[in-house]
C-alpha cells in the first residue's frame, strides 16, 4: 500500500490542466439544446399536440392519451437528429442515485430494420421492481413495477463516452401502485402546497391561480485526485475516510474561502458547467469553499420538481466529468474529520403565476400583510413538525456532518434576523389596527417591511432553518442526499399549515370579522404559540443545547430515532390524510431508510477492520521490528540506555496502541454479528448507532496516533495533508 501511495504522489505532481475546448458563441446560444423544452416542442410537434403538451406541463394535467404517439415522434426526431440512438426512462428509486435502462430506437419486423418509439414506450416501461429498495413491498419472486412519464420535466439528451441517450423523467411504481421512488411523492407534495397556497394567497388576490414553490439547491462537494483516492480503500468503500490524522494545516488560516479557484479544478467546473449549460441547469456560481479541496456550485431557481432532477442530474454530471479531469468528486457530508462537512442548502420559496414571490414584501400594506401570512405560516408549520423536518435530513453521513464546523446543530430552528424578530414580537403585543386607506395597519410596523428586509442582510451561518431576504434556507440538507425528501416534507407541513389557517379565517368571516383583522389575530396567536422555535444566537453554544431544552425543542443527533418521527401518528396523519403516503408506503420507505443507514455504517464498519487489521498493524509492527534491531544494535555496541530509550519507548507505545486497535476491532466485530441477529430493521438501526459506531473513534484515535509514529515511507495511506492540498 505504501507503494501504491507514492506512485499516486508521483502521478499527482505530474498532472496538468485538461485542455479544453469550448464553443465561442454565447452562452445563451447553447442553454438547453439538449433539452425538449417548448422551443424544440414547438418545432417537432404539431401546434394541436403542443398546445395539448404545454397544457399539461403547466397545469399538472394529465395528457390525453391519443397524443402520445406524436408526441413520442417528436421526441425520438428530435433526439436523433442530436445523434441519439437510444432511449430511457430516467428514474430516482430509493437508492439516492438514478436509475436508467437504455433501449434502441429501432425494432424488428421480419427481416427488416425498422427506427421506432411508441407512445406506449414513452408513457410507460416495466424495470425490475424487487431489486430496488421496497421495503417489503415488493417480493423477489414479485418483479414487476412501472416507470410513468412525468411531462412537468423536460425530457433531455445525456451525451456520454457511450453516446448519446435521450432521458424522459419518469415516476417509479409498484405493480401494486405504491410509490418506489423520490419523485412520486414529491409531485403530490407540490399540488398539494399549490392547492393550500392558491386558496390563502386569493385573501389578497383574486387573479391569482396558481402558486409554484421554487429550490435553488446550492451543492457542496469535495475534489481529490483519482490517483489518491484509488489509494484509499476507505474513500472508494464508503466514501469518507474513517483514519487520517489533522495536518498541521487545515483550514485554520481561512484562506481557502472565495480564494482563486486551482487551475485544474478550474478547469473541471468549466467543463462540468458547460455540459450542465446544454442540459438547461442554470448552475451560476462558483467558489472555493471554507475547507481545503472543498467547492460550491449554485444554480438559479427553478420550480421544485425541475429543480430537484436538475440536482441528481448534476451530481452524475459532475461525477463522469471529474473522470475526464482525474478527479474524485466526494459528496460525502463528512469525507475528512476535523473539517467542514458538505451540505446542499435548499432556498426554498412560493411564486404566483403572475410573478409575485410570495415571501417577498411589497409597497402597499396589504400586500407586506400577504407576505406576513406566508411568512408566519411556515414558520409555524416549522414548529409544528419540526422533528419530522429533522428526520427528512438524516443519513449515516449528515450524522457525522450536522452541529459540527459550520453545519447547522441536529436542532431543528428558525432565523429571521433581530429586525423582523422584533417585528413580528410587536405585531403579537400591539392589539392596534388603524384602517385609513393605504395606511391600513400603518401602527403594526407592516408598511416598513421593505426597508427592515432591504437592511436585514445578515446571516446565520448555524441556523438550519434561516430566511434569507425572500426565501428560506434550509441549510441542514446534507450534500449526496436526493433533496426531494426534504422538499416532500418542507411543502407538505407548509400546505398543511395554510390549510388549517384558511379554516381559522374562514370561521372568522362566517361570524362578520373583517378579513385583514382576523387575519393579523390569527397571525398573532401563531406567533406566540411557534416563538420558540425562533433563534438568533449561535447555534454551535452549549448555551443553545440546553436553551433548546428548556424550550421543548428536540436535539435528536443520530439518524436512527430521527427516523422514528415518520411513524408518529401526527407524522402518519399528516401524509395520510393529505394522500402523499399511504400506511403501507410510508412503513416502506422508513423501512428503507433504516436498512440504508445498517449497511453504509456496516460497510463502515467492515472497512475500518479491513484497514486496522490487514493494513495499519502489518506495517506497524513492521517499523516496530526495525527499532527492536535498532536497539539491540545499539546495546549490543556497549552504549548506554540514553541511546536507545527513544527507540524503546516508541516500541512500547506501538505495542499498546496495537493492543487497543486488535481489542477493539474484535469487540466491534462481535458486536456486529450480534446485531445482524436482530429482525427488525429500527432495532437492527439503533444497535449499529449504539453499539457498533462507538468503536469508529475508539480505533480510530489509535489509528491516527499511529501515523504520527510510523515512518512516513511505510505508512500504506494517503495522509490529510496529501488527499487535502495536492491537486
Amino acid at each position: 500500500m505504501a507503494i501504491l501511495r507514492f506512485k499516486a504522489l508521483e502521478t499527482v505532481n505530474s498532472r496538468t490542466p485538461v485542455v479544453l475546448d469550448f464553443p465561442k458563441e454565447r452562452v445563451t446560444s447553447y442553454f438547453g439544446s439538449y433539452v425538449f423544452d417548448k422551443k424544440k416542442m414547438k418545432e417537432f410537434l404539431s401546434p394541436e399536440v403542443f398546445k395539448a403538451l404545454t397544457r399539461t406541463m403547466e397545469t399538472n394535467q394529465k395528457l390525453d392519451p391519443s397524443l402520445a404517439e406524436s408526441v413520442a415522434l417528436g421526441m425520438k426526431n428530435w433526439s436523433i437528429s442530436l445523434g441519439a440512438t437510444h432511449y430511457t426512462h430516467w428514474f430516482q428509486p430509493l437508492t439516492g442515485a438514478t436509475a436508467e435502462k437504455h433501449d434502441a430506437f429501432f425494432d424488428m419486423e421480419g427481416d427488416e430494420v425498422m427506427e421506432k418509439f411508441r407512445g406506449s414506450a414513452l408513457v410507460q416501461q416495466e424495470p425490475d421492481a424487487s431489486s430496488f429498495p421496497n421495503g417489503g413491498i415488493r417480493n423477489t419472486f414479485e418483479a414487476r413495477g412501472y416507470t410513468a412519464w412525468d411531462p412537468t420535466s423536460p425530457a433531455f439528451i445525456m451525451d456520454t463516452q457511450g453516446g448519446k441517450t435521450l432521458c424522459i423523467p419518469t415516476v417509479f411504481v409498484s405493480y401494486t401502485g405504491e410509490a418506489l421512488d423520490n419523485k412520486t411523492p414529491l409531485l403530490k407534495a407540490l399540488n398539494l402546497i399549490d392547492e393550500a397556497a392558491t386558496e390563502v394567497v386569493q385573501y389578497f388576490d383574486k387573479d391569482v391561480k396558481r402558486v409554484i414553490a421554487t429550490l435553488g439547491p446550492e451543492q457542496e462537494y469535495f475534489l481529490v485526485d483519482s490517483a489518491l483516492y484509488n489509494s484509499r480503500p476507505d474513500l472508494i468503500m464508503s466514501n469518507r475516510t474513517v483514519f487520517g490524522h489533522a495536518p498541521a494545516r487545515g483550514q485554520q488560516l481561512e484562506d481557502h474561502y472565495f480564494a482563486s479557484i486551482p487551475p485544474r479544478v478550474q478547469a473541471f467546473m468549466m467543463d462540468f458547467e458547460f455540459e450542465a449549460w446544454k442540459l438547461g441547469i442554470p448552475v451560476r456560481t462558483r467558489h472555493n469553499e471554507v475547507a481545503p479541496a472543498q467547492f460550491e456550485c449554485a444554480p438559479t431557481f427553478s420550480e421544485v420538481n425541475l429543480a430537484v432532477d436538475q440536482n441528481s442530474l448534476l451530481m452524475d454530471l459532475m461525477d463522469r466529468v471529474a473522470e475526464k479531469h482525474n478527479l474524485r468528486v466526494l459528496l460525502h457530508e463528512k469525507p475528512f474529520a476535523g473539517i467542514n462537512g458538505s451540505g446542499k442548502h435548499n432556498n426554498w420559496s412560493l411564486s404566483t403565476d403572475n410573478g409575485k414571490n410570495l415571501l417577498s414584501p411589497g409597497k402597499k400594506p396589504k400586500e407586506n400583510l400577504q407576505f406576513l401570512t406566508f411568512f408566519v405560516n411556515t414558520i409555524k408549520a416549522v414548529h409544528e413538525y419540526a422533528d419530522l423536518l429533522r428526520a427528512s435530513i438524516a443519513s449515516a453521513g449528515n450524522d457525522h456532518r450536522l452541529g459540527a464546523n459550520e453545519a447547522p446543530p441536529a436542532i431543528i430552528s428558525v432565523f429571521i434576523g433581530s429586525q423582523l424578530f422584533d417585528l413580528l414580537e410587536s405585531l403579537e403585543k400591539n392589539s392596534d389596527i388603524i384602517e385609513k386607506g393605504d395606511n391600513l395597519y400603518l401602527k403594526l410596523g407592516i408598511d416598513k417591511l421593505p426597508e427592515i428586509l432591504l437592511d436585514n442582510t445578515d446571516r446565520n451561518r448555524t441556523s438550519p432553518f434561516a430566511f434569507t431576504g425572500n426565501k428560506f434556507e434550509f441549510r441542514a440538507v446534507g450534500s449526496s442526499a436526493n433533496i426531494s425528501a426534504p422538499m416532500v416534507v418542507l411543502n407538505t407541513i407548509v400546505a398543511q399549515q395554510l390549510k388549517l389557517f384558511k379554516a381559522e379565517v374562514d370561521a372568522e368571516l362566517e361570524k362578520g370579522t373583517k378579513k385583514e383583522v382576523a387575519i393579523i389575530n390569527i397571525l398573532r396567536r401563531y406567533i406566540k404559540e411557534s416563538k420558540n422555535v425562533l433563534f438568533e444566537g449561535n447555534g454551535y453554544s452549549q448555551e443553545w443545547v440546553e436553551e433548546a431544552a428548556r424550550r421543548g425543542l428536540n436535539n435528536i443527533t443520530t439518524t436512527p430515532p430521527a427516523l422514528k418521527a415518520y411513524l408518529d401518528p401526527k407524522s402518519r396523519k399528516l401524509f395520510v390524510e393529505n394522500g402523499i403516503f399511504s400506511e403501507r408506503e410510508l412503513e416502506a420507505r422508513t423501512e428503507i431508510y433504516f436498512e440504508d443507514y445498517v449497511k453504509k455504517v456496516q460497510i463502515e464498519s467492515r472497512v475500518i477492520g479491513d484497514l486496522a487489521l490487514n493494513h495499519i498493524i502489518p506495517t506497524a509492527v513492521n517499523y516496530q521490528n526495525k527499532l527492536i534491531v535498532n536497539a539491540k544494535g545499539l546495546k549490543d555496541l556497549g552504549l548506554g540506555e540514553a541511546s536507545y530509550s527513544a527507540s524503546l519507548e516508541t516500541i512500547k507505545e506501538i505495542s499498546e496502541r496495537l493492543s487497543v486497535i486488535k481489542t477493539k476491532v474484535d469487540e466491534m466485530v462481535e458486536a456486529r454479528k450480534e446485531a445482524n441477529n436482530i429482525e427488525h430493521s429500527d432495532a437492527k438501526a439503533v444497535a449499529y448507532c449504539d453499539s457498533i459506531k462507538p468503536f469508529f473513534e475508539l480505533i480510530r484515535y489509535q489509528v491516527d496516533k499511529l501515523e504520527l509514529i510510523v515512518d512516513d515511507e511505510e505508512w500504506p495511506l494517503a495522509k490529510y495533508r496529501e488527499l487535502l492540498f495536492m491537486r
